[in-house]
């Protein structure tokens, strides 16, 4: 009996923890520009690899995990291999750079073909950096297959069903469907397992297989880009004031005074 094979797709983002002020806004060209923000594995999509993971320990599944992107850091996504998935695939290309949902959608289910068989396609519930939560459930349709959004836990039964607690509202649904099938994981499932530094070390060495357009023979007609009509930015104004005071405690009285003229406290 061959392994149950478990394809998780990760995207590259800016780091969502960087800080506000790091981030430029063109109103011209458009776009936003993270300024000594460093790329990082989108924090959902680590959720659904650390699903994976948990399969694999329970079901001695096989993981293989996607990237697509423009540029994309090695080094930052072979995260993915340290924390024992099995292989790691980038799709990279000029082409695809800023990709609207269902290209994004159209290119990794064309990858997605080239893995077949496989039984579990997992994805984080949304992006870190534009949150649709379109790609997941786009590629499911592409490929004609079951969906089951905003899990909260995947289970494998019987070795060719999956038993999905699926959040809503008031609680959460238990849903089983037959593979293969796709799933977008929420971070209810929970964070990433830590690796370690000898983890990341060792995963440098080991091998990742690129792949471009032309190896895939996209169809450019069907890629499209993000249509962003308006972005404005906050205007904040930022002044500097200095708390005077003949003692500590004058200081902080009167710095407590202008938090509650500001709205602060």
């Amino acid at each position: 009996m061959r392994k149950i094979k478990i394809i998780v797709c990760i995207k590259q983002v800016p780091d969502p923890e960087g800080p506000a002020s790091a981030f430029e806004v063109d109103p011209v060209a458009l776009k936003v520009i993270p300024v000594g923000i460093p790329p990082v594995i989108s924090p959902f999509d680590e959720n659904a690899l650390e699903a994976a993971l948990r399969l694999k320990e329970q079901n001695g599944a096989e993981i293989v995990a996607i990237s697509l992107g423009e540029k994309l850091s090695k080094q930052i996504l072979r995260k993915a291999l340290a924390a024992k998935a099995d292989d790691l695939i980038l799709l990279e290309d000029p082409l695809f750079k800023d990709l609207d949902s269902y290209s994004t959608a159209y290119v990794l289910s064309t990858m997605i073909k080239r893995i077949d068989p496989y039984d579990l396609i997992l994805t984080g519930r949304q992006a870190a950096d534009w949150d649709f939560g379109l790609t997941g459930l786009l590629i499911a349709d592409i490929l004609e297959i079951p969906s089951i959004n905003l899990a909260r836990k995947v289970t494998i039964i019987d070795n060719n069903r999956v038993q999905v607690e699926r959040l809503n509202r008031d609680g959460y649904q238990v849903v089983r469907a037959q593979m293969p099938v796709l799933v977008t994981v929420s971070s209810d499932v929970g964070e990433l397992r830590y690796t370690s530094v000898l983890a990341l070390r060792a995963a440098s060495s080991k091998p990742v297989k690129v792949y471009k357009a032309a190896d895939l023979e996209i169809d450019r007609e069907k890629l499209r880009t993000r249509q962003i009509l308006k972005l404005v930015s906050n205007n904040i104004q930022r002044e500097c004031r200095h708390i005077k005071g003949e003692s500590s405690q004058d200081k902080g009285e009167n710095l407590a005074i202008l938090l509650r003229e500001d709205g602060v406290i």
